[in-house]
C-alpha cells in the first residue's frame, strides 16, 4: 500500500526532501532545484500542515491536487494551504533542471498577527493546479525579489522588528499575486468567456433535465466539478466578470426558471418548488421574495 506522509512542520518537510536543517523553524526559502523528494516507484503523496508559495519553473514531474495536475515546463506560482493532500507523479522523460523557490510558512507565524485571518480569504489557496498563475519576466522578477527578501530578513539577526518585517513582505506577494491573478483573468478574455457560456449551459441542462427532483438545487461544488475546475476559480472569475458569486448566479438561474414555471403554467406554488429542487415550498417563496420583492403568488396575479 502506498504511503502518505504527514508533515507537520517545516523541518520535517526540510528533511523529507533531503535538505539542511531550516534556519528559522517556522519560515523558510527554499531553493527548488535542491528538492530531492522521497519517490517510491514513480511517485509521492503527503499532507502538509504548513503554507507554500512555489515560484517554480521545469519540474520533472506531474504536480497534483487531487485529480488535477499541471506540467510546470514554464515560470509559475502556485498557492498550496495547511491540509491540503498533494501527489507528485516523477516524468523520466523531461530532461530540463527544476528551479525555483518554495516559500514555506507554518501558521503559527503568523500567530496574533491580522495576517493570520487574511490570508484564508485568498482564493487561490484553494485553487487546483491546473489554475496557477502564470507570469511574465518582469512579474517573476516582482515575486522573486520579494522571496529574497524574506529570507534575507530571517538570516539576518532575530530582533523584535523581524516578525513584523517579514509578516509585511508575505502581505505585499500576496497582493502582487492578487494583481497578477486578476491580470491573467483579464488578459484571457475568450477562455474566460467560454467558461461563462459552459456554466450557463450546465445550470440550464441541470434544471431542463429534471436533476433537481433527484439531486435538488445545483450545488457550487457540482457545477465547477461539471467544469473541471476548482469551486475557487470559478467563483474568482464570475465574481471580475459579472460582479456576482456562482452561489448568486445558480439562484438568478433558479428565480428566471421560477418566473418562467409562474407565468406560464397552471402549477401551484408548492409543485414549483419540489421542481426546482426544494424540500420545503417556504424555502423557495423566502428565496423569491428575497431576489423579486414578491412573493410567488404576488408576482402570479401581478403578471397575469
Amino acid at each position: 500500500m502506498e504511503q502518505t506522509f504527514r508533515l507537520n512542520s517545516i523541518a520535517e518537510f526540510h528533511a523529507f526532501c533531503d535538505l539542511p536543517k531550516p534556519e528559522h523553524p517556522l519560515v523558510s526559502l527554499v531553493d527548488y532545484s535542491k528538492v530531492s523528494y522521497p519517490f517510491e516507484g514513480a511517485q509521492v503523496k503527503w499532507i502538509q500542515h504548513f503554507y507554500t508559495i512555489g515560484l517554480k519553473r521545469n519540474v520533472n514531474g506531474k504536480f497534483n491536487y487531487g485529480q488535477q495536475h499541471y506540467d510546470f515546463d514554464a515560470g509559475i506560482l502556485s498557492f498550496i494551504a495547511p491540509l491540503q493532500f498533494l501527489k507528485i507523479e516523477f516524468d523520466p522523460d523531461i530532461a530540463a533542471a527544476p528551479s525555483g523557490w518554495l516559500l514555506l510558512i507554518h501558521p503559527d507565524f503568523l500567530w496574533n498577527t491580522a495576517l493570520a485571518k487574511k490570508i484564508t480569504t485568498y482564493d487561490f489557496f484553494q485553487y487546483a493546479t491546473n489554475e496557477a498563475l502564470f507570469l511574465s519576466d518582469k512579474e517573476e522578477k516582482v515575486i522573486a525579489d520579494i522571496l529574497l527578501n524574506i529570507k534575507k530578513e530571517y538570516r539576518s539577526n532575530i530582533d523584535r522588528f523581524s516578525q513584523e518585517l517579514i509578516i509585511a513582505q508575505i502581505e505585499m506577494l500576496l497582493i502582487y499575486s492578487e494583481r497578477f491573478y486578476e491580470r491573467q483573468f483579464l488578459t484571457r478574455k475568450k477562455s474566460g468567456s467560454e467558461l461563462l457560456e459552459r456554466f450557463d449551459q450546465i445550470l440550464s441542462d441541470y434544471f431542463n433535465t429534471g436533476k433537481t427532483l433527484k439531486q435538488g438545487i445545483p450545488t457550487v461544488t457540482y457545477v465547477a466539478a461539471e467544469m473541471n475546475i476548482s469551486p475557487n476559480y470559478l467563483g474568482t472569475l464570475l465574481r471580475l466578470h459579472t460582479r456576482q458569486n456562482t452561489q448568486q448566479h445558480i439562484q438568478n438561474k433558479l428565480i428566471a426558471i421560477a418566473k418562467e414555471k409562474l407565468s406560464s403554467t397552471t402549477l401551484s406554488v408548492s409543485e414549483i418548488a419540489y421542481e426546482l429542487g426544494f424540500e420545503h415550498a417556504q424555502s423557495f417563496s423566502k428565496l423569491f421574495k428575497s431576489k423579486t420583492n414578491q412573493s410567488p403568488s404576488a408576482f402570479r396575479m401581478a403578471f397575469n
